[in-house]
């Protein structure tokens, strides 16, 4: 267990109240050092592959419990498929967790496939640990609807989970029904745009009512309606604004994604209207 916090608390404690101030300060820096073994150790070791101290912990919890909810949300409907693993696979690789790294992400994942899993508790630390920031939490429960997209349609053990996910994380069902409509938008919107350079281009062929869908809004709604949404969407993903408040650089890159796809859906109703 460390021991920087009962001997900081003893000296300062000491040079302000002496000898009662020594005892206090020995006793708030033995639970500080209490509660940072505990949260390390229970976070399956992912805390060895990152060199920010200062989100240290909160990127460590944001993997372990990323990968165990995955894990658990494929494991949901009583059988994992080889997609879906496929999935879980692709997603190590476009983080580019490798070595020891992608151990953990996967010892997390099959943690997560017991029935028993404690997923709400799992939650909660990760609640806890991002301070409930709604944008950090947002990304987590993205990469969630993502996996329960895998097998084409998310059945309805896979909503129960995400159902619980939402509620863990301080979302509305609403909030919920949204994501997995603008989700839904988004595979289609990438699969007319094809691969590579092209990946975000699209022309008036595109679903119009999916590019409603990505923003939120609907074809009823005025264009000032509209290019509220518009902002807001892009300040919700916007990279820099993630990183800064702490969300894994390795999973930057699904959010990188997100804003071209709210861009590409803007641009089209822009076109459509003439804004």
């Amino acid at each position: 267990m460390p021991f920087w916090g009962k001997l900081l608390g003893l000296i300062f404690g000491f040079m302000f109240l002496k000898i009662p101030g020594a005892i206090l300060g020995l006793i708030v820096g033995h639970l500080f050092d209490r509660a940072y073994s505990q949260d390390f150790n229970k976070v399956g070791g992912f805390g060895r592959f990152f060199t920010d101290q200062s989100g240290l912990q909160q990127q460590a919890v944001f993997f372990h419990s990323l990968f165990a909810s995955l894990g658990h949300l494929a494991k949901s409907d009583g059988q994992v498929t080889e997609r879906e693993i496929q999935l879980a696979s692709a997603l190590m690789d476009e983080m580019q967790l490798q070595g020891d790294a992608r151990k953990e992400a996967q010892q997390a994942y099959r943690e997560g496939k017991a029935a028993d899993y404690p997923i709400t508790d799992t939650l909660k630390t990760l609640y806890e640990n991002c301070h409930g920031r709604r944008d950090i939490l947002q990304v987590f429960l993205e990469i969630l609807i993502q996996a329960a997209f895998a097998d084409g349609n998310v059945t309805l053990a896979e909503k129960r989970v995400l159902d619980k996910v939402t509620k863990a994380l301080g979302f509305k069902k609403s909030d919920l029904d949204y994501l997995l409509s603008a989700y839904d938008a988004q595979r289609r919107f990438r699969q007319r745009g094809g691969n590579g350079q092209q990946r975000h281009q699209y022309d008036e062929t595109h679903s119009l009512e999916d590019a409603y869908k990505i923003l939120g809004v609907s074809e009823q709604d005025d264009d000032k309606t509209i290019k509220r949404a518009y902002r807001k969407r892009m300040s919700e993903h916007h990279p820099d604004k993630l990183a800064a408040k702490g969300l894994p650089e390795q999973a930057l890159e699904m959010a990188k994604n997100k804003t071209q796809d709210i861009q590409s859906a803007y641009e089209i109703i822009k076109t459509h209207r003439g804004m």
